[in-house]
């Protein structure tokens, strides 16, 4: 994984901006941002390859803010509470399936809140290039920031990137080596040798999307053995579908995200009237199966495959 970041000097100096910001808001200067003298994270610190260069970090954070879904499922699943999180948006909140308290959103991952970060004085800020590559600067100026490089990479390389920075990379590597395992488990245990699977998620009236095998949904689907219909997927992670082009999905299993899978009438409309040609249609959780990404999300979906899968014997 480290061989594919690009290797680039830290930001010798904040942006006029950031300036204003601290001034308002955050005195504590980035090497020690929100720490106290006898905080435990001050006790070391580890250096940390990532999309922006090296970073020093505390070796024990004690106030981590994340920007991306695989963060803060990863820090959860790794015992970390962050006391702050960009989320997918400022209705949904933070993921109910991560059973946590106490994580203040700051912003939506798109478009993260500066001022609410440097309020939180955390000691660590994880984030993306690909998303965040404009707010490098300023965010390093408020704490240690650690970049993935983009959020289309496979999940487990970030888990384990985010692993490190939390000081806890030989547990991260035990999280990703026990999904990979779950899933052989499962791939072993039932027979899906050449039956093929689509998951669906509807964006509104006109626009469905397909996810792939580079998805994090849908290489779960791959990852216990079930294979994923040819399409023009754009980065390996999805294909997006017109309703008159719905048939496009057909699988001999398809799944289908939505906030409520006990209420049928989430199911898209282009699929209700061509049920015939989807004679296997479940629905599934989008919090977990599409803005879960991490460990603790993708055993909620191994879970639901295994009982999907039980079901079918």
């Amino acid at each position: 994984m480290r061989s594919s970041l690009r290797r680039r000097g830290l930001a010798l100096a904040s942006t006029v901006a950031v300036a204003g910001l601290l001034l308002a808001g955050c005195s504590a200067a980035p090497a020690d941002a929100g720490q106290a003298p006898d905080d435990p994270s001050s006790a070391g610190t580890h250096p940390v390859e990532h999309a922006r260069g090296t970073t020093e970090v505390p070796d024990a954070p004690q106030r981590v803010v994340v920007l991306e879904p695989v963060e803060l499922d990863t820090a959860v699943s790794l015992g970390v509470t962050p006391v702050g999180a960009a989320v997918a948006s400022n209705v949904a909140g933070i993921p109910e399936y991560l059973g946590v308290a106490g994580v203040e959103p700051v912003g939506t991952v798109p478009e993260p809140d500066l001022e609410a970060i440097a309020a939180l004085k955390p000691d660590l800020i994880l984030g993306t290039e690909s998303r965040h590559s404009k707010l490098y600067e300023q965010l390093g100026a408020i704490a240690p920031t650690v970049f993935m490089a983009t959020q289309a990479d496979p999940w487990q390389e970030n888990v384990l990137l985010i692993g490190e920075a939390l000081g806890q990379p030989e547990e991260a590597q035990r999280l990703v080596d026990g999904f990979a395992e779950r899933c052989e488990k499962i791939a072993g245990e039932f027979e899906v040798s050449g039956k093929t699977a689509n998951l669906i998620r509807p964006r509104d009236e006109t626009t469905l999307s397909l996810y792939g095998p580079v998805s994090f949904g849908g290489g779960a689907l791959e990852c216990v053995g079930l294979t994923i219909p040819e399409q023009q997927w754009e980065d390996g992670l999805q294909a997006d579908l017109s309703p008159e082009n719905i048939l496009d999905a057909k699988a001999d299993y398809v799944f289908v995200t939505t906030a409520d899978v006990d209420d049928p009438s989430t199911v898209p409309a282009a699929i209700t009237r061509n049920a015939a040609d989807f004679p296997s249609l479940t629905l599934v959780d989008t919090s977990y199966w599409v803005s879960g990404v991490g460990p603790k999300g993708g055993e909620l979906v191994l879970d639901d495959l295994e009982r999907f899968l039980a079901a079918q014997q």
